[in-house]
């Protein structure tokens, strides 16, 4: 009983914060135009060194965004990233994370 009471309470947390972070994925894609060039524009990275987005979990991008803008995270490409998130604010990150989780 007390692990369905646990599962319950983590999957009320999870689709509340599923609801929480969804952003304006017409807006991120404007917004997104300088993600292309490393990214692609439908989220396919140009160069294995580059990560791709398009599917990519909604709240991973959000909280990497937010780590880069923030200089929380370092190493590899992190110093381009840092300064491509340097001037996103929170709605931007969560619609540009919209636009890519939505890609296929």
């Amino acid at each position: 009983m007390k692990h369905l009471a646990y599962t319950l309470f983590g999957l009320t947390a999870l689709f509340s914060a599923q609801s929480v972070l969804a952003g304006d994925a017409a807006a991120g894609k404007a917004k997104a135009a300088l993600c292309a060039a490393c990214h692609g524009a439908n989220g396919i990275a140009t160069m294995p060194a580059y990560p791709n987005l398009a599917g990519q979990n909604e709240p991973y991008l959000v909280s990497s965004l937010k780590a880069y803008r923030d200089k929380q995270r370092n190493g590899g490409m992190a110093a381009i990233m840092q300064m491509q998130a340097a001037s996103l604010s929170d709605d931007d990150i969560d619609n540009i994370a919209a636009h890519f989780s939505g890609l296929k």
